[in-house]
């Protein structure tokens, strides 16, 4: 029988958020083992409901949602958005520059397939969140990564970004603030990076979807309100600040120097036409969402769940011997690092395999957000503090044995 392969377009394509240790929790799952999962930033099962507010616009406007929107979303979704950039000090954006989608994740891939060409690179960041590679990937690019240098609290390193420009590079990515690392780019940087892309002329890929998950009273800049002669997308959506996941309500603006991008622009419009639109009733959340009270800054807040969350997180995770890590000030992650010399892992997949079947809690290896070495990993901290402190205490106890087996050998 002729076998079936998938496509070749897959070979570079890695997701391991939802990769083989989520596909062995299932199945220990479906044996009536219960897991701990620190592997995705999924709200909703932690007890983060939407806002009520939301979920109730979204019920009033069902009679009206059962057709197709325009292309590129309802007119007050859309107005909306565009408000938002007035308030992030993003000049000149349009109703017609702006697209919503099914999640952010959806725009992402449209962006990446109107611009790249077989063999085009884009600079993204290491580690990163693994859709931009896969984007990239498919759309017959080439993924570049620059090195965030841990050293430094995870910012970019800007000498290396330089250093991997060539003639075939389009754009950049920033995601700000960061997954995995929770790292916050100070306004500085961010300028630095501007000015890279307007010395390359590059397209600046602007992943900003923890923009309000901030914690300690920093502050987040829009890096796109940093330049009026860069063409910069940006990207958000509900899922995060406003505990939206599965709403797939996300938002791509487009700013800067249109002009020169015509071509582009007219890309990203076939695509958004060929989907004919993002599904209408999570459209309806946006206006209520971006114009209410942001219900996230009582989560963040100093004695807000998030903020415990992640303070107890960090301060357990870096009592275990041979764990670091950098404390986040941003989103929902962070990314501890293995000491090779404690922990000398040569597969981290298969090693986080083993610590899902002895601990029950499910973790995503570093390699998993494009980091080349085996040495880290990311953790959510979304569980409530007593499940969290537990499936810590467990990571602890199986790097515990870990340590325990290597000094017993001869």
């Amino acid at each position: 029988m002729k076998q079936l392969k998938k496509s070749a377009k897959l070979a570079n394509v890695l997701y391991d958020i939802r990769g083989p240790i989520m596909d062995a929790a299932k199945q220990m799952e479906e044996d009536g083992q219960k897991i701990i999962k620190l592997n995705i930033g999924n709200l909703a099962v932690f007890g983060f409901d939407a806002p009520e507010e939301i979920q109730q616009d979204m019920i009033r406007n069902l009679p009206t949602s059962a057709g197709y929107s325009d292309s590129k979303g309802v007119f007050a979704a859309r107005k909306a958005v565009m408000h938002e950039t007035q308030k992030q000090g993003i000049a000149g954006v349009t109703l017609d520059d702006i697209y919503l989608g099914n999640g952010a994740s959806e725009l992402i891939a449209m962006s990446t397939n109107a611009l790249l060409n077989d063999g085009d690179e884009l600079l993204l960041p290491a580690p990163d969140y693994p859709l931009w590679t896969a984007s990239t990937s498919l759309s017959g690019g080439t993924p570049v990564h620059y090195l965030c240098d841990e050293a430094n609290g995870w910012m970019p390193n800007l000498d290396d970004i330089r250093a991997k420009i060539t003639p075939r590079t389009k754009g950049i990515v920033v995601i700000n603030p960061n997954n995995p690392t929770g790292a916050l780019y100070s306004d500085e940087l961010l300028k630095s990076i501007v000015a890279i892309a307007r010395e390359h002329g590059l397209v600046i890929f602007a992943d900003e979807v923890y923009d309000k998950v901030l914690y300690d009273g920093v502050k987040h800049t829009a890096i796109a309100s940093l330049s009026t002669d860069v063409l910069t997308l940006t990207f958000n959506s509900l899922s995060k600040s406003y505990r939206s996941c599965g709403y797939r309500a996300g938002w791509l603006v487009v700013s800067g120097d249109k002009r020169s991008a015509q071509d582009y622009i007219e890309g990203l419009n076939m695509l958004s036409n060929m989907r004919l639109c993002a599904n209408v009733p999570g459209q309806w959340a946006i206006q209520t969402a971006l114009g209410g009270y942001q219900s996230i800054n009582d989560l963040v807040c100093e004695g807000g769940r998030l903020r415990r969350q992640r303070d107890l997180a960090y301060e357990l995770i870096t009592a275990i011997p041979g764990v670091s890590c950098v404390k986040p000030s941003a989103a929902l992650y962070m990314f501890p690092k293995l000491d090779p010399e404690v922990y000398p892992i040569e597969d981290d997949r298969q090693f986080f395999l083993e610590l899902l079947k002895e601990t029950r809690v499910m973790l995503v290896q570093g390699t998993g957000f494009n980091w080349a070495t085996p040495d880290h990993f990311r953790i959510v901290f979304l569980p409530h503090e007593d499940d969290l402190r537990e499936a810590i205490n467990r990571i602890a106890r199986f790097l515990e044995q870990y340590r325990l087996r290597r000094q017993s050998r001869p």
